[in-house]
């Protein structure tokens, strides 16, 4: 098992965690821990009651949604020093709103939700910190899921109606 003083390592390596005082980065280390992935695991389905935030150090995870009459659909592949599960730190969804399988072999970082949203709840500070980061995640991931939904529901091109 990991120490937490490898936890600090591999999120000191991550350049968001480099602008947060040692004190509260104490604070994040308290509450995670490394958990290797494999090829083809899945680390949580759509609908899975929630539990953790992950950022991963090594590797890819394909996060999918289900769509009725289509199956699961990729809508966003993260990659390392990227986070996923953002929806559980948030205080009103209590399910996971896609699925994360992982795509290769590698490394992440999984820090509880439930302890995370006590410590920003606690420290305004942290909590400010954690919430600009994941707001611009959510941001990103709107726009990339705008993006698809274009795509995927484009007009086909019109013929001559003439």
């Amino acid at each position: 098992m990991e120490t937490k003083t490898e936890v600090l390592q591999e999120l000191q390596k991550i350049p968001w965690f480099k602008e947060i005082k040692p004190e509260l980065l104490q604070k994040i280390v308290a509450i995670a821990h490394l958990r290797p992935i494999k090829l083809g695991e899945i680390l949580f389905r759509e609908g899975d009651k929630e539990d953790f935030l992950y950022i991963v150090i090594e590797g890819r995870i394909a996060l999918d949604i289900f769509i009725p009459h289509r199956g699961k659909l990729r809508i966003y592949t993260v990659e390392p020093w990227d986070l996923f599960g953002w929806s559980s730190v948030t205080p009103a969804i209590h399910q996971r709103t896609a699925g994360a399988t992982a795509v290769l072999d590698g490394l992440v970082v999984a820090i509880d939700s439930s302890k995370l949203r006590q410590a920003c709840e606690e420290d305004h500070e942290l909590g400010y910190l954690v919430m600009r980061r994941l707001m611009n995640i959510v941001a990103g991931r709107l726009l990339v899921t705008r993006l698809q939904l274009i795509d995927m529901f484009a007009s086909p091109e019109e013929t001559n109606a003439n």
